[in-house]
């Protein structure tokens, strides 16, 4: 008999709170809705509280929209955070001819999701691909971007230095059960507590009639897409074109950068940033690695609160 796994979607931010030191009076206000795009799509995403969104969270590749619980809980402020397509709970990104996914088109889905749900927040942030994204957010709907907040990424990152990060998501197409997709994940991600990755599996993976496990993002897999049949998220830009549309951002612009070896973002990166955005502020969070909203969720809420809030 297969073992099956409970799964309460919204049953585990008492954990979340227990984990980071956070006061719980009970579980927060929080639903999952979904916005049509193009094609008759739809972009799933979670709204936190019941006023206007003063925020919109977009998660970085292979992730989803729960990467984002901890920060929500300790920013206690009303925010949608999305799931990209062919992410979490989202609908495919569409036909594409070369089988991967463009910043540009995922960003245009973005820009509908967000004048549906959170069209006056006061800023956008971006980890890793949510971040491409939010560039390109701004580029094509700069009244949606009040203020921009890269999460560990700038249009620097390239493949090189982000192979530890792909080497994980190519992995494995399935797992066995889920002790075998949890010893991946601890493998992959030290600057993580185990309970902090089970969670995050519980949030970003499904478990099969089978009993084995699939990442939600290799739902929507295409034989011919490449390493393990995995459509590839990646700006289909080149790297100039990137910088120059973040050079063009008029909005305010922080970049929060880990400082732990995991991160993507080197000390060129960062010059380059301040060099076209002279006006940027750029914090270091010496405990956090790539994922700085897993390693250290409360300051990177603490640094969102008082630059978009004051």
């Amino acid at each position: 008999m297969v073992e099956r796994i409970a799964y309460d979607e919204f049953g585990l931010f008492a954990e979340n709170a227990a984990e980071f030191g956070l006061p719980y009076p009970g579980p927060p206000t929080v639903r999952r809705v979904s916005v049509e795009v193009t094609g008759g799509r739809r972009v799933s995403a979670l709204v936190w509280g019941e006023r206007p969104a003063e925020l919109v969270l977009v998660h970085g590749g292979a992730q989803n929209a729960h990467t984002w619980d901890t920060v929500a809980m300790a920013l206690g402020r009303p925010l949608v955070a999305v799931d990209l397509p062919t992410h979490g709970h989202s609908d495919d990104a569409g036909p594409l001819a070369d089988g991967e996914l463009r910043v540009d088109s995922l960003a245009a889905d973005v820009a509908i999701a967000v004048r549906a749900l959170a069209p006056e927040a006061r800023a956008v942030v971006g980890m890793s691909l949510g971040g491409m994204t939010s560039i390109c957010l701004a580029d094509q709907a700069p009244d949606l971007v009040r203020k921009l907040v890269l999460v560990d990424v700038t249009p620097g990152v390239n493949a090189e230095k982000a192979k530890a990060i792909t080497d994980f998501v190519n992995g494995p197409a399935t797992f066995a059960d889920f002790d075998a997709i949890l010893a991946r994940t601890i493998e992959h991600n030290p600057t993580r507590t185990v309970s902090s990755l089970r969670r995050g599996i519980l949030h970003n993976a499904i478990q099969l009639e089978d009993g084995s496990w699939v990442w939600r993002h290799q739902r929507f897999s295409r034989p011919d897409a490449g390493s393990g049949g995995t459509r590839q998220a990646r700006p289909r830009a080149d790297q100039a074109v990137l910088w120059d549309r973040l050079g063009a951002v008029t909005a305010p612009v922080m970049l929060v950068r880990g400082m732990r070896p995991q991160s993507v973002v080197d000390d060129a990166d960062e010059a380059e940033l301040l060099r076209r955005l002279p006006g940027a502020r750029v914090e270091h969070v010496a405990e956090a690695g790539h994922s700085v909203q897993g390693d250290t969720p409360v300051e990177l809420a603490a640094l969102i609160e008082t630059f978009v809030f004051g």
